[in-house]
């Protein structure tokens, strides 16, 4: 019946110190007393040019100012400077870099983790660096936003300061199921896929979450309320932590709907017994099928009519969850507990977490007789017929 819809330390530059000068003692005169020849032999070698012996000393000095000078730079500059220099020299110089350092790493796995990450030039002299400032057991697990070209002084101190990341977010969006949450989980905040499915489990969290008593097949679909959420000042961030807060603001959503008042009113008007988890099925089925706010209370309020006359509700979007794609017409024949072409009532769990609005139009469906619609991105036909039905697909194909 209805269309699927979404399917740096710095060198220092200073003037160069003086070479020093030796003080020489004046006279009884005041004026520089100098030496002169005594001998003949003396005054004749001077006469001819000799040199006096005095210039040993000299270059002596000179030798040996020039061998300090290469010591410093061969083993000094380089200690001091030297790693600085290498991380001015990283491609990408300026580039925020997020670098995330897992519980019970060292300082080997984190300098690796740096240098694979392109914040630091040689995992090796970050490690040594590390132990030399007696860092390395100091420091913090967590997520690190660090620049390009940084020096290692300031990389090491942020290490030991803790985490400065405060990327921690991750956006679910209506409309996403379980699978789909935990890829964007681990897209957003890292966590395995994986390990998100395997925690998340009814069974794990209905004795902290009583509106999980109903749950079948041990599922959390529909119960992982879309939000923003923002772990930035968590610390160990795992799947429990980010499934908790999504149960916490599920719980916190649905506290000011009176869902008895609705289900009398559903009762009454429908004939129909509907439970809070019921609700939460067919909200999740009117968040996949509409687009518009308008739209959701007029798609509940057909999907209600169809049971009320014990027909299916015939939603390709019930078995898109069992597809994860587009439904094709042999899909429609496949037996599934989500096909609602073959089988009649609700699906066995939500097949998507919905928004609050799909939430209220499940609870506050329009008052029609429509049994059909068809919805496209620009257009919309609720119908009472199948004729009609009908006919609004044609028009929909004239328009296209």
């Amino acid at each position: 019946m209805a269309t699927p819809r979404r399917p740096a330390a710095s060198v220092s530059h200073g003037r160069r110190p003086a070479a020093s000068r030796r003080a020489v003692s004046p006279g009884a005169t005041g004026m520089t007393k100098l030496a002169t020849p005594h001998t003949r032999a003396q005054r004749a070698h001077r006469a001819r040019g000799g040199h006096s012996n005095h210039l040993g000393p000299i270059l002596g000095g000179v030798v040996a100012i020039l061998v300090v000078l290469a010591l410093v730079f061969v083993f000094i500059i380089p200690t001091f400077f030297g790693g600085d220099a290498a991380q001015t020299e990283l491609p990408n110089q300026g580039e925020r870099v997020e670098v995330v350092i897992p519980e019970g790493s060292g300082a080997i796995a984190v300098g690796n983790a740096l240098k694979d990450s392109g914040v630091v030039a040689d995992s090796d002299e970050f490690v040594t660096e590390a132990r030399r400032q007696k860092a390395d057991s100091a420091i913090k697990s967590g997520a690190y936003v660090f620049t390009v070209g940084q020096g290692l002084d300031d990389i090491i101190s942020q290490l030991t300061k803790g985490p400065n990341s405060t990327a921690k977010t991750v956006t679910i969006p209506e409309g996403l199921s379980v699978t789909q949450t935990a890829a964007a989980v681990q897209s957003g905040l890292g966590i395995s896929s994986d390990d998100f499915l395997a925690q998340a489990k009814a069974s794990n969290y209905a004795a902290d979450y009583p509106f999980l008593a109903d749950a079948q097949d041990d599922s959390l679909e529909g119960f992982l309320c879309p939000k923003t959420y923002d772990f930035s000042s968590a610390g160990d961030l795992t799947a429990d932590t980010v499934i908790r807060a999504m149960l916490d603001q599920y719980n916190k959503d649905v506290a000011s709907l009176d869902f008895s008042s609705a289900e009398a009113t559903i009762k009454n008007r429908y004939g129909i017994d509907m439970s809070d988890y019921d609700i939460l099925k067919l909200a999740s089925i009117v968040e996949r099928e509409a687009i518009t706010s308008d739209q959701r209370p007029k798609v509940s309020s057909t999907f209600y009519n169809r049971l009320k006359q014990g027909m299916a509700l015939q939603s390709d979007a019930t078995m898109m969850y069992v597809t994860g794609g587009e439904v094709t017409a042999d899909d429609l024949k496949t037996a599934s507990p989500y096909n609602t072409y073959l089988n009649q009532g609700l699906t066995p769990t939500p097949i998507c977490s919905p928004s609050m609005e799909s939430i209220q139009a499940a609870m506050a469906p329009a008052d029609t007789n429509y049994l059909y619609f068809y919805i496209t991105q620009t257009d919309e036909w609720f119908s009472p017929t199948y004729d009609e039905h009908l006919q609004a697909i044609e028009a929909a194909k004239t328009q296209g």
